[in-house]
């Protein structure tokens, strides 16, 4: 049975408890639901769907159950192991220091974008069909690569760092 991730945003653990999401997902049909880090990372398998429908059904359930919903982006644990594996921020040469990071989009962008971005120690480097790759060093200005990474591809996004995805494609 395929297992897939659920990147919800704007979960934290003070609008949401993870066993919370754990049972809204199970009430959805989800199986081997888990959480990953209180930020929302939700691993589950699904008998197969389009990620659309799953992302659909996820976002009602959250609804129904919790009286809530969280934007909510899933990928394929497969899907999400390959890109990892594939060590896209390699060829960007990011500082030792910085934080990798992989944007997921709803859908494929359909603006014209000239990469690298650069700015306040981010860089937003590769657009490849649904994912975004991107670094910044930490600072004490916060996150400022966000409003980079929204105005270049609009809100509707969600970030993780490798770290956290490597640790999704594992639970």
């Amino acid at each position: 049975m395929p297992r897939y991730v659920a990147f919800l945003r704007g979960v934290s653990p003070m609008n949401a408890r993870m066993p919370d999401l754990i049972r809204a997902f199970e009430a959805a049909g989800f199986t081997r639901v888990k959480t990953v880090i209180s930020s929302g990372n939700v691993v589950f398998n699904h008998d197969g769907a389009p990620v659309d429908e799953l992302e659909r059904i996820a976002e009602q359930t959250m609804t129904d159950t919790l009286g809530k919903t969280f934007g909510t982006t899933v990928r394929p644990v497969e899907h999400l192991a390959r890109i990892v594996d594939a060590d896209h921020h390699a060829a960007f040469n990011p500082p030792a220091s910085a934080k990798q990071l992989i944007t997921f989009l709803k859908r494929p962008h359909e603006g014209q974008v000239v990469l690298p971005l650069e700015g306040e120690g981010a860089a937003i480097c590769k657009l490849d069909g649904v994912e975004v790759y991107s670094h910044y060093l930490p600072n004490d200005k916060g996150p400022l690569f966000m409003t980079m990474l929204e105005k270049t591809f609009g809100k509707q996004i969600t970030t993780r760092t490798v770290d956290t995805v490597r640790k999704c494609t594992k639970a």
